[in-house]
């Protein structure tokens, strides 16, 4: 397949272009050549140096990323950033990112993996930011207790080890849940307004703390890696189904 092709088709199926103007990451092809050909694509949650070693190790023509490289633009491509860019092109191996579009889409984003975990019904989008969403919100098939709750996060999100931290300051009893992947809070106060029980997130901030509990709402903070795997694992499904080879590269890292 083309990798203008193959761009051209996720662009389309994530609604890119209506992120243009909320994302600071320069969504879709951020290094590669139009024409080149794509064989094998890698997938994975961080453009590093890690990721793209492996990626090129593994053969691939083309890596899938949450986090790309270009947040606003390159001033200089040196030190670190010349280390990633530099093994991409000697090894031909082109890079596509997808950060907003990836964590807000209804059916392939990273809040919808997250519950989908949760087996949440009746389910609208959350966490608006100016036009578009980029989180889910819904009801809890069963009803989950809170310790029960942080224990599913925790045995089934790749934590890397680490404990899902609770701030409980919400009922015991959770039916509503409101999630915002990787760094969430500042949608606190739209989780309360929606009448969430709990909200799930990936990091917190300090002021988090003292907002969930003046505002009587239980908020998950179950790892920023962890709460985004689900998105690009959700493309390397749909990317197989387009003829070409598939690859997971899992570098969780406990944060």
């Amino acid at each position: 397949m083309e990798l203008a092709t193959l761009c051209e088709r996720l662009d389309d199926r994530l609604a890119t272009a209506e992120f243009a103007d909320v994302d600071a990451s320069a969504n879709g092809l951020q290094v590669g050549p139009d024409e080149a050909s794509i064989d094998s694509v890698a997938f994975a949650v961080d453009a590093a140096a890690e990721t793209i070693a492996e990626a090129a190790d593994a053969g691939a023509d083309l890596l899938v990323v949450h986090h790309g490289l270009s947040w606003g633009g390159f001033d200089r491509v040196t030190s670190r950033t010349y280390d990633r860019i530099a093994p991409l092109v000697e090894n031909d191996v082109a890079l596509y990112v997808s950060h907003l579009p990836l964590d807000g889409h209804q059916e392939l984003g990273n809040a919808a993996g997250v519950a989908d975990l949760l087996d949440l019904d009746d389910r609208e989008p959350f966490g608006s930011m100016g036009p578009v969403h980029i989180g889910q919100a819904g009801r809890a098939s069963e009803a989950f207790g809170r310790t029960e709750l942080r224990e599913t996060l925790t045995t089934q999100l790749d934590t890397g080890g680490e404990d899902v931290q609770v701030l409980d300051f919400g009922p015991e009893r959770i039916e509503d849940v409101a999630i915002v992947t990787g760094s969430g809070v500042d949608w606190l106060d739209e989780a309360v307004e929606w009448g969430a029980d709990a909200l799930v997130t990936g990091e917190g901030k300090q002021k988090a703390y003292h907002e969930a509990r003046e505002a009587g709402i239980n908020v998950f903070l179950a790892g920023h890696y962890a709460t985004e795997t689900f998105g690009v694992r959700a493309l390397e499904s749909l990317v197989s189904e387009w003829d070409v080879e598939t690859t997971y590269l899992d570098v969780p890292t406990g944060l």
